[in-house]
């Protein structure tokens, strides 16, 4: 069978493959997208076909894939793309790209949250902070070593605290709860 041969009677089933992707879609120009999807496959990769065999057949069995290998395709992408007109505030930390003003923020409030540490929690902090070990602290400032503990675990506390906004994942500035 000559290749023009076969694309003639491929041709004559494009009506009864419209039929059967309405089947599929339930819509009018879908349907015709299929079939000609599946047309353009079967003339594509006619040599594949096996002359004798049930070309009606091996074109519904094309078209069925198809259509199935678009729902997929359309089910993967609507997983990834918001379709809503609005997006909430709980998408937008995903959506927002991440810059450098943003981390200098961060930066200031962290140095705004250690400069209002007591000078009495900010000195065994900031060592332990650097990689000294709970002894040298206290030989350091020649207290007890619990007092050290003490006091670090106070400046943590007290920096947990001041800087609240970013543990629930809603940045807010420190500066605007200075007002």
């Amino acid at each position: 069978m000559t290749k023009i041969e076969f694309n003639t009677m491929v041709m004559r089933q494009a009506s009864s493959l419209k039929m059967y992707a309405l089947h599929f879609t339930h819509d009018a120009d879908d349907a015709n997208d299929l079939v000609q999807d599946t047309l353009l496959k079967a003339i594509t990769y006619y040599n594949k076909f096996k002359e004798g065999t049930n070309l009606k057949g091996w074109l519904y069995t094309i078209m069925k894939n198809t259509f199935i290998n678009n729902y997929r395709r359309f089910v993967k992408i609507s997983s990834f793309v918001t379709k809503s007109d609005e997006i909430s505030s709980a998408n937008l930390v995903f959506s927002s790209t991440k810059n450098q003003g943003e981390s200098k923020f961060i930066m200031d409030d962290i140095k705004l949250a250690l400069g209002k540490l007591p000078e009495e929690y900010f000195v065994p902090f900031s060592m332990y902070f650097e990689g000294f070990k709970y002894h040298e602290i206290a030989d350091h400032l020649a207290i007890p070593i619990g007092t050290v503990k003490t006091r670090i675990h106070v400046a943590r506390k007290l920096l947990k605290k001041s800087l609240k906004p970013y543990d629930n994942g809603v940045k807010k500035p420190m500066y605007a709860e200075l007002d």
